[in-house]
């Protein structure tokens, strides 16, 4: 609850890495409300992001009244990622340069204490999996590791939800449907979405692909 972030937080500085997606989304509009402008947000474009996603998202950041910076890595991803064609190895690529991009601009944050990660119950168990229910099925970026590195206490309010969950708190936080109600995304975003090797070619082509079929999902009502 808001109440318990509030209490939690205390007076202390949060920085939140934002992916543009639902999790991330709700996680930075339940801190923001509890805590106000001591949150950061940085949003790391990694070149990867659907067509226009970038620029639309960091608009409908600013309509929801949070703090954001904009990070600039898509030649660093691009890069790393040339020749590699492995989903996991492809994962792990993305999850440490992220690390490494959200690291160098959070450092900019003077005072920050806290880190607020938008990790869900999905992420937990996919990454970690639990023993004799459920194997690791694949890593994810926001789910270990970063908190040591960075010398911050993590805070992830939405830990125990699941999406649908999820969405209804950000409902109930005013959020606008376009942003809650996005079409579930991978973290690696387009990358993981590339049989073999990425390319800015393939990735043009994927782009455009991707904003047909979601404008078809949004024309028939089948974004949920």
């Amino acid at each position: 609850t808001v109440e318990k972030l509030r209490e939690k937080i205390g007076d202390k500085k949060v920085v939140l890495g934002l992916s543009g997606g639902v999790d991330s989304s709700v996680a930075a509009a339940l801190l923001s409300r509890a805590v106000g402008k001591q949150l950061t947000c940085v949003f790391v474009d990694h070149g990867l992001l659907r067509k226009n996603e970038f620029e639309d998202v960091m608009e409908s950041y600013k309509d929801m009244g949070l703090n954001v910076i904009g990070a600039d890595a898509s030649k660093e991803f691009i890069n790393a990622l040339a020749g590699v064609s492995e989903p996991e190895a492809k994962r792990k690529i993305i999850g440490r340069l992220f690390v490494e991009t959200f690291d160098k601009y959070a450092h900019t944050i003077e005072n920050a204490k806290w880190l607020a990660q938008g990790t869900i119950y999905p992420d937990v168990i996919e990454s970690a999996g639990i023993p004799g229910i459920a194997s690791k099925i694949k890593s994810h970026h926001n789910v270990g590791g970063l908190p040591e590195k960075m010398h911050l206490k993590i805070v992830e309010p939405l830990r125990m939800l699941f999406k649908d969950e999820v969405r209804r708190v950000g409902r109930s936080l005013g959020i606008k449907e376009e942003l809650v109600g996005r079409h579930p995304f991978p973290g690696p975003s387009l990358a993981i979405r590339i049989i073999g090797d990425v390319t800015e070619e393939k990735l043009n082509v994927l782009r455009e692909a991707d904003d047909i079929f979601i404008k078809g999902l949004r024309e028939y009502d089948c974004t949920g």
